[in-house]
């Protein structure tokens, strides 16, 4: 099947590392293994964060433009038309242009994977995007939904048919499997490369350094890690971005115990994970968090903030600790609870492991993705 894909939050070919163009390339992956032929439909990024009315209407106009020109090029035999159009994550900040528009045109199902309609947005600066969003919700004719939170927000906007299909946040495996069968060497290139003592416990968090929820999640881990610097540890953080400073005064407490790794590219990461003993992110407002599995795959277990989808990553108690996002106290004793059990931590590890290559691997996500698209094209040929 001919699949258009489109992300207008953040390109799968954009320059900057974060997880939403990590879920687009994996989307686009998922699609290829499944046996569908993949067309990038457009790199426009619809993304606005200042709420700059001005700036979101250059954005629509952008996206009307492109929208035309993708139309006339189907039409005229320049490009194929899609058998269907996959937009992957759709909000107020977000707006698909392009999607709703192209496949009224070619009168093709068109499917979001990742909406959410917040309604205390209404009348707000982003209104036009949220106006937008919604559209795309009253149009779509599936909606995968990688986190339950956003499901009562687009249930309202559905037309009849319309099914909300819940799709677990996936990865490939593959690289972290390998990289957990050779922790031991990891490990040891690791502490020489960093400056780590391999005789302690490792705890690591993968998070880009921005301000508002990542710097505040920073925030709550150097308060909770401040509270057991009493104990043996070393914390390795990978990651980077404009708050790098921020960051590092919020763990300023526990500086010496703190090993800055950087920004990493995703074929350094497994190795990273595997090298560690614990994954630990109080996750302030985390949609899912693509870390967590990633560390669970590497079987190491997770400590992590209860909020948005998280709770569907992370199979506490058997995988992992959820604590409140917001409270160092709990997340202080979460991690002083795991490292005084060494053997249970690495069980709680091998339970992570095998659970998120049964439900969160690459195989599983094809097969769902392709068994949504036979059922919408049996359903509504063009």
């Amino acid at each position: 099947m001919l699949v258009a894909f489109y992300a207008p939050m953040k390109s799968p070919h954009h320059p900057v590392p974060s997880g939403d163009r990590q879920m687009a390339q994996l989307l686009m992956e998922a699609l290829g293994k499944g046996g569908h032929q993949v067309q990038l439909a457009s790199q426009h990024r619809a993304y606005d964060g200042t709420g700059d009315k001005k700036i979101q209407a250059a954005i629509r106009q952008e996206g009307d433009r492109q929208a035309m020109g993708l139309i006339e090029a189907y039409g005229d035999g320049r490009i194929t038309p899609p058998q269907i159009w996959f937009t992957y994550h759709v909000y107020h900040k977000a707006p698909d242009w392009l999607g709703p528009r192209i496949s009224e045109a070619l009168n093709i199902p068109y499917v979001i994977a990742e909406a959410s309609y917040a309604a205390k947005q209404e009348g707000g600066p982003w209104n036009i995007g949220l106006e937008a969003s919604k559209r795309a919700i009253v149009m779509s004719d599936a909606v995968l939904s990688f986190n339950d939170n956003d499901n009562p927000g687009i249930k309202p906007f559905l037309k009849n048919g319309t099914d909300i299909t819940p799709f677990p946040p996936f990865v490939d495996t593959r690289p972290y499997a390998r990289a957990a069968e050779d922790r031991t060497r990891y490990r040891a290139i690791t502490a020489e490369q960093y400056n780590v003592d391999p005789g302690v416990p490792w705890l690591i968090s993968v998070a880009m350094m921005r301000t508002g929820d990542k710097l505040r999640s920073y925030e709550i881990l150097g308060q909770a890690l401040e509270r057991i610097s009493n104990q043996s540890w070393h914390l390795l953080v990978v990651g980077d971005g404009e708050a790098r400073d921020d960051v590092r005064m919020a763990l300023h407490p526990v500086g010496a115990r703190v090993r800055y790794i950087g920004a990493k590219d995703s074929g350094d990461l497994p190795g990273l994970y595997a090298a560690s003993d614990l994954y630990v992110w109080p996750a302030v407002n985390e949609a899912f968090g693509m870390a967590f599995v990633e560390a669970q795959a590497s079987g190491i277990p997770v400590i992590a903030g209860d909020s948005g989808g998280v709770s569907g990553v992370v199979n506490a108690p058997d995988c992992g600790v959820l604590v409140p996002p917001h409270d160092p106290e709990q997340m202080a004793r979460a991690i002083t609870g795991l490292l005084s059990q060494p053997d249970k931590m690495k069980a709680m590890g091998k339970q992570a492991q095998a659970r998120t290559w049964e439900h969160h691997g690459l195989n599983g996500a094809a097969r769902r993705l392709t068994a949504v698209f036979e059922q919408l094209v049996s359903s509504c040929p063009s």
